[in-house]
Parts: C-alpha cells; sequence; structure tokens
C-alpha cells in the first residue's frame, strides 16, 4: 500500500473524527497521519461543533461514528448543515444497520463503513470524501458518469423478482418479511439474495446499499 504523501493530504483538507471510543479514535488517527493526513479528534460531538463554528468553509472529511451516547451521528450531520458545515461526511458503524445505512446516505453522507472495517476501506472512504466534496443530501437523478452507468448495467442483470427482493434488502427488511411481503419462502429469499449479491458484484450487504443509495458503483 502506498501512502498519500503529506503534500497531496494538506491540499485536500484534514479530517475531523468524532467518536466516543477513545482505542479506536488512536488507532484510526494513528492510521490516517501515516498516509500524511492531519486528524482532529473528538469524543463528544457538542465539542466538535463548537470547534468548527469559526471554520464553516475549510476543506476537510467528517469522520462520524452513528451511535454515540450524546448525539447519534445522524444527528451530528444535521446540526452540522444547521451551522452552514457542508464538509464530505463519511459514517462508521459496529452494528450493521442496514436501515441507518440507507438514512444516513439520503441525507448526504459520502458513504458508510461497517466496522470492523480493513484500513484499505477507511482509505477509500477518506479518498472519495475528498473527491466528492460538500455534503449535499442525495435527492438530484443521478449524471451520466461510468459509475452510474455500470451500477445500471448491473441493474439490468437482475430479474423481475430480484428487483423486488433487492429494494427490500436495502430498505432493511428481514427475510421473513421478504418472504412475507413477496408470497415466497424464506429460503427462496435466500435464493435471491445470494443470486442479487453475485450479480451486482457485492462483496458485502454494505457494500449493495451503498451502490443502491448512491445509484453508483464504487470506484477501486
Amino acid at each position: 500500500m502506498t501512502a498519500a504523501s503529506p503534500e497531496t493530504a494538506r491540499s485536500a483538507g484534514r479530517i475531523c473524527l468524532v467518536d466516543d471510543h477513545a482505542e479506536f479514535r488512536q488507532s484510526a488517527a494513528w492510521w490516517l497521519e501515516s498516509l500524511g493526513y492531519e486528524v482532529e479528534c473528538w469524543e463528544e460531538p457538542k465539542a466538535f461543533l463548537d470547534a468548527m463554528a469559526d471554520r464553516p468553509t475549510e476543506p476537510a472529511c467528517f469522520l462520524l461514528d452513528v451511535r454515540m451516547p450524546e448525539m447519534s451521528g445522524l444527528e451530528l450531520m444535521d446540526a452540522a448543515r444547521e451551522r452552514g458545515l457542508t464538509q464530505p461526511v463519511v459514517f462508521m458503524t459496529g452494528h450493521g444497520d442496514v436501515p441507518l445505512a440507507v438514512e444516513a446516505m439520503r441525507r448526504g453522507a459520502v458513504t458508510f463503513l461497517e466496522k470492523p472495517f480493513q484500513e484499505q476501506a477507511l482509505e477509500d472512504a477518506i479518498a472519495l470524501a475528498f473527491r466528492s466534496g460538500p455534503t449535499v443530501a442525495a435527492e438530484a437523478e443521478p449524471s451520466a458518469t461510468p459509475g452510474a452507468l455500470a451500477y445500471q448495467e448491473r441493474l439490468a442483470r437482475l430479474t423481475a423478482r430480484e428487483r423486488e427482493v433487492m429494494d427490500l434488502v436495502v430498505a432493511g427488511a428481514f427475510n421473513k418479511v421478504i418472504a412475507y411481503e413477496l408470497g415466497i419462502s424464506p429460503k427462496t429469499v435466500e435464493l435471491h439474495r445470494a443470486r442479487i449479491m453475485t450479480k451486482m458484484e457485492a462483496p458485502t450487504l454494505t457494500h449493495l446499499v451503498r451502490m443502491a443509495v448512491s445509484g453508483q458503483v464504487e470506484e477501486g
């Protein structure tokens, strides 16, 4: 793995990490700093908001934990927006909460990582965030980028039933719920899910959710 040069990282901005777990903050900051990024860490969301009060347009990426005792990551992003902070956001969670991942990206998160994640996944997510620019709600029609075209090509591989199953999976429905909604057996749902993951070239459920919500195939 080739680390980014300090000059490249500084020109892109710094990383603002908000997570209530000290051990994770320390390890993540060490890794990102080894790539040349400037990293600032906060345990409490309110302290982060106060610190960013006079830095609304500073180039940076916000790396936010989803579940924190004082304020959730989604609430923190909403509060940041209200204060004029539009820096790109990457969310992290250890709970694999699919509906939460969908909501995060619909509110404008660049991407979503499930803990524990590989260092390369974190590096790729940060790079994507800096390429994406300011956070905006994901409401506009996706442009005809290579990633969007590739996503549409993968969708075209699915049967009508697989599309129905995929929509419910991305919405966070359990297999039994999907089976009930579609009038099929849970075993059939499992088979459809396996085929969907293969046809969509999604290594994980979180990866599938990110593609479905963004309408893009992730680079790299």
